[in-house]
Formats: C-alpha cells, structure tokens, sequence
C-alpha cells in the first residue's frame, strides 16, 4: 500500500469524522473502556486503527482531556511506539496505526514462542520505554501491560496507549489505585503505591511493570492467575512475586541472565530497579548472542531487492536453537589466534598472507573451523583462499551447522555460490535436520533457496518434525519463496503435513493471513477442507483469527462452512468467539448453520456473550440466530450475561428480544435468579424493565427475592419489593425471604421487609 508522500502530521493531531472512513469496520479487540476497530481512511486509503472510547468520554472535562493527551502522544515519533494520527470528533475516537498482530497479550496465549523471538520482544519493548523515559520531562506510561505492547505485520513490538494516565499534584493515591486497579493492572502496580506515602509514582513504577511483562514473555502464564485482588495486594506488599520456577527448563543459558533483569526490574526497593537505559544495553547484548534481527525499514529492504523479515517467531513445534554463529571470536580468544584477530578488524589482505595450513585445520571455540569464522565474516575472497588451502568444505560447528549453513543466515549470496561450487553439499542439514533451504524459506530469501535448488538441494526435505520448507515459507508470508518452491513440488507435496499438529501449507497460509499466498496455494490444488489434528480446517484458522478476505477466499472456492472440529466448534463459533463480526456476517451469508451447537452445546450467541463482543450479537440476531437458543443446562446467553453481570450485554439481548423469564434446566433459574445471586443491580433494572417476572419460582421454590435477601443487597432487595415481590412467600423447606436474611445474619435486610 502506498504510503502519503508528505508527513501528515506535524507534531498537531489532525480532526476526523466518521464519513472520512469507509463503512466496513473490523472490531479487533474490545476492553472495559471502549472497542478498537480496523478502518480504512477514505482520503489515504491506509488502514489504521480506531479506538472507540465509551460514550462518558466525549463530553466536557473528559473529552477535552482526551484531546490534550492525544495532541501529546501524538508529537511523540519512534519507531518502537504506536502513532497518534487524530480524533474522530463523532464518535469520540482516537485514530492510531494499525498494528496487525495485535496485542502481546493474545499472541502469548495462541502461540508457542521461540527463545529468540522472545527476547526480540523484550528489547524492543525496553527500547520503547527507554525512549518515554529519556524526553524531558520523562513520560511516565503507567499502564504498561502485555495487552498494550502490539505487534506489527512481522512481528516487531510498538508500545501503545503511553501518556494518557497522569498523577496530578494532590492526586489521592487509593483513588489513583482504584483508577488502575479498574484497568485490569493489577499485577503490574508495585508494591510503594499500595503505602500510605504521598510520593507520587516514578520512573521505577513503569520499571516494576516491566519486570511482570519480562516473566509474562518467558513464561507464556498470567501472574496471579485466580488470586482476589486483596491477595494479590497482600502478596506483592510483602515482596512475593510470581513463580520464577514456572519458566521451562529447557532454555538458552542466555535466559539466566533475562530472569536476573526481571528480578532487578520488580525489585521491593525502589532504587535498585535498573533505569531502562542500563536495561536496554544488557537486552541488546542477549538478543544479539541470540541472532535475533532488528526492524527493517520497508523502504531500505525494497531497494535492497529483497524483503528482509525475522526468523520464524513460533516454534512449530519444538524450540530451534539458534544458531551460535562464529561473528565476533572472543577477544581472549584473538589474542591467542592473530588469525581470527585479522578477521575481526576486517583486515583481510593481511588475513590471507597471514593464514596457514595449521589454521585451517584447527577447531576453535565451539567447534568452529576457520572456514566457519572466513564465511562469517563475509569476505568471499578470503573464503576461497582457505578453501584453497583444503578446509574441509562440509565440517560442522555446534548444532551441525555447516559453512553453507552460516551463508545461507547471513544471506551471503556470492559466498553460496562459491561454496556450492566447490562442491558444498546443499541437502546437508544440521542436528534437527534443518538444510539451507529450510533456513532460507523461513527468511525470505528467495535467491539462497534459487542457487540452493539449482545446485540440487531438496525443494521438499523434512526436519525432525515434519516441516518442509514450503511450511515455513507459509507460516511466515514469503510469497516469492513459495512461488519458487512450487515450481519444484508435486500436488501431492503441496498438501503435505507437519507431523504433530497435522497442518498442511494451506493452513498455516490461512492462520497467519497470507491473502496472496493462500490463493496461490488453492490455484495449484491445495485441498481448502484439510484438516489438522484437531480437525481444524483452513477456514476454521482464519475465521478464529480475524482475516477477513481469507475467509471470503475459501468460502468462494467451496469450504464446508459448518465443518466442526474436536470441539464440535464451526468457523461461525470461532469467529463469533473472538467478536469477528465481519467474518460471522460472510459465513451466515454464505450458508453457515446460526444456532449450530458445540459439544458443549453452545452457540455461536452464548460464545459471543462469554466473551462480552456486544455488536456481534446484534450483528448474530440481525442474520437470523436466535438471541433465545439453549446452551449447556438450557442457559440461553441472557442467563449468561446475568451470570457476568454485563449489564450492558443484558440491556442488548432483551432489545434484541431475549426472553427475560425463560428458565433453565437443573435449578429452574430464570435470568432474574441469576441476576440476584450475581448481585448486578443494573442488570436486574434492565430485567424487571422486560417484564422479568419477579414471583418466578425456582425448583426449590426460591424466589429472586429469597436470592436477593441471602447475599444481603439492599438496593436489589428494594427493586424487588417496589415491583411487586412477594416477601411472604415460602420455598421448599417453608422458609420466607426474612427467614433466609435472618439465617444468614443479614439485618439491614431483615428490618427492610419486616417494615
């Protein structure tokens, strides 16, 4: 997409409408404050990112606030942060750049992570922090969590939402905690705001938040999952902090020294959390040993001729260890071997009259070779000298890396060509059968895997765990690999799977949102309806993940649309889940089953209510699915709503017709019931608005108002009786409401219905 040719934005936020976008908006995520859509500006025909605040925002103090923060945040240009483009002024929004792959949040649960992209992320989210916290004055995130570090299209972080929580002088701290607390930040506020002191927050409280992100990225777990927030607050006060012990064992020794980070950041003591600026360099030095590549600029890598993107971040299956690659000899290591030293300083003349037999048929460090440390360096005639000496062209380092190996990570073209003709064996792999060709498709580079294949390399050779290198080139949305590799592969080839989740190219092409790629795939004959392990088909992947024109791609070509997999969810379920409501809308049109049931029996209705995606169950109901379909117990999504006390969630299912006295199976609870026990106050005004019958019955003769007077709710309990609810009533065992109040020791609500 072409990208305007003036900078847009100079340093002042630019005022938008809602007719300067096109009308299809993609919701991407949802929060307690407001929804994030995928939208297109008219004008620029760029996508970017809309964040729609709740409706309390766009008046008075708050909007003003709003549009301070934004015209800050928005003078603010790194390329390791989101930038503020605008305000939408009728919605109120923010208008922002869109970042692909959304959060570090949902990536962490959805995917394995290698070691190195790991560490990829904790650099560069140190390096954006690093950046807040070096402008004079320094700006404060305070609400740095893994759902606010986001992810572009390979993979690289942007930190999002800086600048616009703010500790203003005389600030009352509990109600600064109850304002993050509200956020879900729970586990991210350090212990010194939890005091009585006054001392506003500092740099360290970001410093703190960035110690739980660290054990969030490494351990893949949310800290303090299914402690109350009292525990939580108890816990962190007197120094405990999440398990350290939970990190897998199986880790680069390189991770001792990132849990040591993570320990200083959450440090008790305020001052012996490390400034990022000390956190940033020691990040740095890991990600380098690690090999892990920076952001490239799409412009340098387009005149380049080639598309330079990082290493596959997931682990397919199991964790890759990255190559220890020979680029920098220890300088203790020099001083022994003047050679290696020569190399180094890049004095190659003086390398090539220095070098002798013996050197070449030395092993150092790691058992590397010269050649390994020569092809490192990147100087081709060197490489030829020592190959002219006889090194042994196919030796193998650590890992059983091999010369070509090392050319084909570094992308040193005219090195492969050299080693190759000198008879280097291009389907040489290393120990978990990795061969160039499969390095090469995982990168991109489409000229190492041409001279590979041309001097007779495998197009379709398998490592340890069934991927090829077409998988790989999928996976990671490197068109002209797999134009390339096709040319070289059967039909059969094609379709072939991965050995443990079962996943054929198409898949994987479908998962990661690779439009042209899976419409390559489908015009060479790939089967659209394969399924994987779980029987998960390529629709299911993509619907699951929010990639609209994929879904439209396979719906045309003829994908079963109520294909179910081992959970007996259809691509419907999965869209609906995960609030798609554009995907839904393409699937229903399509044919797609509305009110298809999981083995758990719920529909496409209850999981858009689970996960609280209000505009997907309008959008459900619009296309014909019932807002009153039974689940699991005959709960219908309105009891669920009730059960979640969302409010707002219930208000929308009885506009939309939810039957507010439908009962369910075991208990015989209306929505009324569940309400009651939930203690949702708003939920219940909303229920007896609808005619909710308030004398409804249980099976055990429970009215709601015996529900209300055990939790002991006045308000709810004062509803009840001012919209008809029989106090004298008696249950099963011939108890009335007060006798309930009176067993539990509720007083206040005693005296209220014994006036």
């Amino acid at each position: 997409m072409d990208c305007p040719e003036v900078e847009v934005f100079p340093g002042h936020l630019r005022s938008f409408k809602k007719t300067d976008f096109e009308t299809d908006w993609t919701k991407v995520s949802e929060g307690k404050f407001g929804q994030v859509y995928q939208v297109k500006i008219k004008l620029w025909r760029e996508i970017c990112a809309l964040k729609v605040f709740d409706a309390n925002v766009g008046t008075g103090k708050l909007y003003r606030k709003l549009v301070e923060d934004a015209s800050n945040i928005a003078k603010v240009k790194f390329k390791y942060l989101v930038s503020v483009y605008g305000l939408c002024n009728d919605v109120p929004a923010i208008v922002m750049e869109y970042m692909s792959n959304g959060s570090l949040n949902s990536l962490l649960n959805s995917h394995n992570l290698m070691w190195p992209k790991k560490f990829q992320i904790i650099h560069e989210a140190s390096m954006g922090m690093n950046f807040l916290h070096s402008l004079q004055p320094p700006l404060l995130h305070l609400n740095l969590k893994t759902s606010n570090i986001l992810l572009d299209d390979h993979l690289h972080v942007k930190i999002s939402d800086f600048g616009l929580i703010h500790w203003e002088e005389g600030t009352n701290k509990k109600l600064f905690m109850e304002h993050l607390t509200a956020r879900g930040n729970i586990g991210y506020i350090p212990p010194e705001i939890f005091t009585q002191s006054c001392d506003p927050p500092g740099l360290s409280f970001d410093v703190y938040s960035f110690g739980i992100v660290l054990w969030e990225i490494l351990t893949q777990r949310k800290p303090y999952t299914g402690c109350s927030m009292t525990t939580v607050l108890l816990n962190v006060s007197r120094g405990c902090r999440p398990c350290v012990e939970i990190i897998p064992e199986q880790r680069p020794r390189e991770c001792e020294q990132m849990i040591s980070i993570m320990k200083q950041c959450w440090d008790q003591e305020q001052k012996k959390r490390p400034p990022f600026s000390e956190t940033v360099r020691k990040t740095e030095a890991l990600s380098e040993i690690l090999k892990i590549p920076g952001p490239v600029d799409c412009h340098d890598s387009r005149e380049n001729g080639h598309s330079v993107e990082p290493r596959c971040p997931f682990s397919p299956v199991y964790e890759i260890s990255p190559p220890q690659l020979p680029d920098l000899p220890a300088e203790e290591q020099c001083s022994k071997d003047n050679v290696l030293s020569l190399l180094l300083k890049k004095d190659f003349g003086s390398f090539r009259s220095s070098v002798k037999l013996e050197h070449v048929s030395k092993q150092f460090n790691g058992e590397k070779s010269l050649l390994h440390y020569t092809v490192a360096s990147g100087d081709a005639k060197s490489v030829e000298h020592v190959l002219n000496l006889g090194a042994e062209i196919d030796c193998v380092m650590v890992k059983g890396y091999t010369p070509l190996i090392v050319a084909v990570l570094k992308r040193l073209h005219d090195i492969i060509s050299l080693l190759l003709e000198h008879g280097a064996d291009p389907t040489q792999g290393d120990e978990d059968q990795w061969t160039g060709v499969h390095f090469a498709a995982q990168s991109g580079d489409d000229r190492s895997v041409r001279l590979l294949l041309d001097k007779g390399a495998d197009a379709d050779p398998r490592e340890k765990s069934g991927w090829m290198p077409l998988h790989l080139a999928c996976q990671n949305g490197h068109e002209a690999v797999v134009r390339l590799l096709l040319t070289r592969l059967s039909v059969k080839a094609i379709g072939e799977r991965e050995d443990v989740q079962q996943r054929t190219p198409l898949h994987l092409a479908a998962a990661y949102g690779h439009i042209n790629i899976t419409k390559l795939l489908l015009s060479q004959g790939a089967d659209l309806n394969a399924s994987d392990s779980s029987l998960s088909t390529p629709l299911h992947l993509s619907a699951k993940a929010g990639h609209n024109r994929i879904v439209r791609q396979l719906v045309n070509d003829g994908a079963v649309v109520d294909s179910a997999d081992k959970r007996g969810h259809t691509p419907l379920h999965l869209a609906a889940l995960n609030g798609h409501k554009g995907i839904c809308r393409q699937l229903l049109a399509n044919g797609a089953t509305p009110d298809a049931r999981t083995h758990q029996g719920w529909t496409a209705m209850h999981l858009a209510a689970i996960k609280r995606h209000v505009t997907t169950i309008v959008e459900l109901k619009q296309l014909g699915a019932s807002v009153n379909a039974p689940g699991e117990n005959n709960w219908t999504p309105l009891h669920l709503a009730c059960h979640q006390s969302e409010a707002e969630m219930v208000a929308k299912l009885l506009a939309a017709q939810a039957d507010p006295n439908v009962i369910e199976d075991s208990e015989r609870w209306t929505p009324l019931h569940v309400a009651c026990a939930s203690l949702s106050f708003p939920s219940i005004l909303h229920l007896i608005s609808h005619r909710a019958d308030v004398n409804a019955e249980s099976a055990e003769k429970a009215t709601p108002l015996h529900i209300a007077a055990q939790h002991g709710n006045v308000p709810i309990v004062k509803a009840l009786l001012l919209n008809g609810a029989d106090r004298t009533r008696q249950d099963s065992s011939g108890s009335t409401p007060v006798d309930v109040a009176k067993r539990h020791g509720k007083c206040e609500i005693v005296q209220l219905l014994e006036k």
